[in-house]
C-alpha cells in the first residue's frame, strides 16, 4: 500500500470543496490527463466521473466511482485504467489548527493490479501521490485555479452541468 500525508494550509472544508469539483482531478492527479464527463451528484457515493490518463503512447480513457463520502472528513474512490489497474484510493482530512493535514492511500484493487501495486512499485506510486498531494494543496490553498466550465453530464442529459462552486480557487 503507497501511503501518504501533506498539510494543506486551508480548512477541511475548502479542500473537500476542491475534491468534490470532478475537473480539478485532471490538475491534481499526476497522470491524469481530462476529464470528459461527470455524473451531476458527484461526489455522492456511487456517482462516477469518466477520465482519460496515461503519458503518450499509454493513454486510456475510463472512470472513477464513489465509494464512499463523508464530507468533509472522506473520500474514498475506486479509480479505473482499465485493462491496466483497478485502484481504491482513500484520501482522508483532518483538520489541524486552521489547516487540515490530507492522508492519501492507494491499493490495489483486483489481482491483476497487484502485479502493479505491489511492495517493489510502491514507491514510484508514493512518489506519484506525494506529487498529486502538492498539486492538491497548491488548488487548496488558492495558489492555482480549480478548473471551471462545462462538463457534459454522463446520463446523456442535453444540457451540461457547470458546478457554481466559489472555492479558494475559483475566483
Amino acid at each position: 500500500m503507497a501511503h501518504n500525508e501533506i498539510h494543506i494550509d486551508a480548512p477541511p472544508e475548502r479542500v473537500f470543496a476542491v475534491l468534490s469539483e470532478p475537473r480539478s482531478f485532471a490538475r491534481w492527479v499526476v497522470g491524469s490527463r481530462e476529464i470528459r464527463r461527470a455524473d451531476p451528484d458527484w461526489p455522492a457515493v456511487g456517482t462516477v466521473f469518466d477520465h482519460t490518463v496515461g503519458i503518450w503512447p499509454i493513454v486510456l480513457s475510463d472512470h472513477s466511482q464513489v465509494m464512499e463520502c463523508e464530507a468533509p472528513r472522506l473520500l474514498r474512490l475506486l479509480v479505473k485504467a482499465r485493462p491496466l489497474s483497478r485502484a481504491d484510493v482513500t484520501l482522508r482530512l483532518r483538520p489541524i489548527g486552521k489547516g487540515t493535514r490530507v492522508s492519501m492511500d492507494e491499493i490495489a484493487a483486483d489481482a491483476r493490479s497487484r502485479l502493479l501495486f505491489n511492495p517493489f512499485t510502491d514507491p514510484l506510486v508514493r512518489l506519484r501521490n506525494n506529487a498529486s498531494l502538492r498539486r492538491l494543496r497548491a488548488l487548496s490553498e488558492g495558489t492555482e485555479p480549480i478548473p471551471s466550465g462545462f462538463l457534459p453530464r454522463r446520463d446523456g442529459a442535453a444540457e451540461g452541468h457547470v458546478t457554481g462552486r466559489s472555492g479558494p480557487a475559483a475566483s
